[in-house]
């Protein structure tokens, strides 16, 4: 095990390679949790918690407001980018940028700076890139929902040094196309489901999505074919097609709307929603997130994608994006981080934080 020492603690870049390379795939957090929990377990300033593989590490000084610091542990599968290397200012490795360079911020504040104008809680938590079921935080808000209370949360995801405020909503559905089964060689006994998935993909090339400014952010709308499907034999004449579409939505409509946008969409053709997951807001007009628009100097941005923000706006906690990683290269086999993106998002948090 890395060991994460006061001086590797002390210096975010080090940090950083310290838990890049501690490998972390979801579901394989608990040594990367183990070191976390050593690593902050003597600091007088915080208290504690441990829920599986998720850590949870707060100060409890009485301040009039608090925030969290919101970092995952774990990576998605390696792909020949473990241990991490450094060439210049680059540091490589699988979670350079996603995320664990953004958690290593969080890390180092909570090691370093014990008494934060606002009260902090941060959380390293496991399995943010697998199903949601088993996402720290999704645990975390169903069996202690009061642990997530806060005026403002910052999820340390890859932003490349800006502000992501809020995030969309995404949807998944199955759109079936039928037909009726027959031999090929009487093909006019049938109908081909396949051709009929035609009418579901012109209304795919001709669907014009919404562009949405909210809170001086422009959300741009997706929706499109993911995965088509459909084929019985070489010598039959198919009865089912299925293409499935994945519609990413700007936060000002519920996944109920959502859901009644796509109905309408492919009105007279079956439709079935199979996932979803709501947007959330930007949370620009909370105190806290002015202040750290302030230091950071430049517009928040929309958020492209979904992320764990969309947990905390479930519960009426504003909470905006900021990390040190290029989300471009998330999941890449070149996944790789640059080290001033590092120095400076750790000096602006602490900018931020300190009193």
């Amino acid at each position: 095990m890395a060991i994460l020492d006061p001086a590797v603690l002390a210096d975010p870049v080090a940090l950083t390679r310290a838990l890049v390379d501690i490998e972390s795939v979801s579901g394989n957090e608990r040594e990367i949790a183990d070191a976390v929990c050593d690593a902050l377990a003597d600091l007088g300033h915080l208290t504690l918690t441990r829920l599986g593989n998720t850590v949870m590490a707060r100060t409890d000084l009485g301040r009039p407001r608090r925030v969290v610091l919101a970092g995952h542990l774990d990576t998605v599968p390696l792909a020949e980018n473990f241990p991490s290397t450094v060439d210049g200012d680059l540091m490589y490795g699988c979670g350079t940028s996603d995320m664990k360079s953004g958690t290593a911020l969080a890390l180092h504040l909570a090691a370093t700076l014990p008494a934060p104008r606002y009260d902090v809680t941060y959380f390293f938590y496991d399995c943010e890139e697998v199903e949601a079921a088993r996402n720290g935080l999704t645990v975390v808000a169903r069996e202690h929902p009061e642990w997530l209370a806060a005026d403002l949360a910052i999820l340390l995801e890859p932003t490349y040094g800006a502000v992501e405020a809020g995030c969309q909503g995404t949807m998944r559905a199955t759109v079936r196309a039928t037909g009726r089964r027959a031999h090929s060689a009487r093909s006019w006994l049938g109908a081909n489901a396949i051709h009929a998935a035609g009418a579901v993909l012109r209304r795919l090339s001709d669907y014009e999505p919404r562009r949405v400014p909210i809170d001086g952010c422009e959300y741009r709308e997706g929706l499109n074919a993911v995965r088509i499907g459909g084929g019985v034999a070489g010598n039959v004449i198919p009865d089912m097609c299925e293409i499935e579409v994945n519609y990413r939505f700007a936060p000002d409509r519920s996944e109920a709307e959502a859901a009644a946008h796509l109905a309408e969409v492919f009105a007279g053709i079956p439709i079935e929603v199979t996932d979803s997951a709501p947007g959330a807001l930007p949370g620009l007009s909370a105190a806290p997130a002015q202040e750290f628009l302030a230091v950071i100097g430049t517009p928040p941005s929309a958020k492209y994608g979904w992320t764990d923000v969309a947990r905390f706006a479930a519960l009426g906690v504003p909470a905006l994006n900021f990390g040190p990683g290029d989300p471009n290269l998330a999941h890449t086999r070149e996944e790789r981080v640059e080290i001033p993106k590092i120095e400076s998002g750790a000096r602006t948090l602490r900018t931020w934080l300190a009193p």
